[in-house]
């Protein structure tokens, strides 16, 4: 892919979509964004499950199919039964949590009151090591861009802050997301520098994977984010190339370039061209964040999820 295309219609997830619709990925990161703004940064994650359930409601009666992972679904229907959301969580591995960890990013700089804001956000839904760890490392990234630092710095910082956090979520035997993404890196900074974009992205789909779980697409972005650091919007075609996962690894990748490089890096007509056909006002929404950014807020009403 080289730009912006319509949908084909044998598309499994979104038949027909027109060209530069944003998906579940973008819609679920606008609906935490608008939680974190109304609550001035003090996640109500019970309120943010709600908004999600309605987010789904919405798109059924619209006729889409692009509506909510595995593990969020799962998870928010637990809650519905009266599952306590400490519990609800605790089989989420997949990229749900990270797929919309941007704004908290924006909201937060690199610290402590960021990682538990960033474990607030997925704990109802993928309170799980491996959900945490990929919310925390997308998270981290982009507040670290936001902060000024460059892309493969971010990346880096972003690695040694979920690294120091507390360790936190059930325990599953599937492999680590902070192990695989510092891996994952090291061979796209290493080894696979040299490679050419086609054996990259090969190597991405046989040895890191590009599914939904989050120790597979959370590297993987990663690693595009590194490789494509001078080339963002190359980054975005390249992660919508690679199969498998390809909005969400797309999201990822370009929210940390985009904190890194900002907005301008993926072209001016092409940010407006995606807030025209989705009557998107993205610089507002990022504004708003922006005025939460180093406020002292408190731990958040989890519902007694902690």
């Amino acid at each position: 892919m080289r730009g912006f295309l319509d949908a084909a219609a044998a598309q499994p997830i979104a038949p027909n979509m027109p060209a530069g619709h944003v998906t579940d990925d973008t819609e679920q990161a606008l609906v935490l964004a608008r939680r974190l703004i109304a609550d001035r940064g003090d996640l109500d994650v019970l309120a943010y499950a709600d908004d999600l359930l309605r987010w789904e409601a919405a798109m059924k009666a619209k006729g889409s199919l692009d509506l909510l992972g595995p593990s969020t679904k799962a998870a928010l229907e637990a809650l519905g039964r009266g599952v306590p959301p400490e519990l609800t969580g605790r089989t989420g591995t997949t990229n749900g949590g990270a797929m919309r960890a941007a704004p908290v990013g924006i909201a937060f700089a690199p610290g402590e009151a960021l990682l538990a804001a960033a474990r607030r956000s997925c704990v109802v839904t993928h309170n799980t090591v491996q959900g945490i760890e990929a919310t925390t490392l997308l998270a981290a990234a982009v507040s670290c861009g936001v902060a000024g630092a460059g892309v493969r710095q971010s990346l880096d910082r972003a690695v040694a802050l979920a690294g120091a956090a507390r360790p936190a979520g059930a325990w599953s035997a599937k492999a680590s997301v902070l192990e695989r993404t510092r891996w994952a890196l090291a061979w796209a900074e290493g080894e696979g520098a040299g490679a050419d974009d086609a054996a990259f992205l090969r190597w991405l789909r046989l040895m890191v994977g590009t599914s939904v779980e989050a120790n597979e697409s959370v590297p993987a972005a990663f690693a595009i984010a590194s490789r494509y650091a001078n080339r963002p919007f190359d980054a975005l075609c390249a992660a919508a190339s690679v199969g498998g996962d390809t909005d969400t690894i797309a999201a990822m990748s370009g929210a940390m370039l985009g904190a890194c490089l900002g907005a301008g890096a993926f072209g001016g007509d092409r940010v407006a061209f995606v807030e025209r056909v989705n009557g998107l006002d993205l610089a507002q929404v990022a504004d708003r964040l922006m005025d939460l950014r180093g406020r002292d807020v408190g731990a958040g009403n989890d519902g007694g999820a902690r």
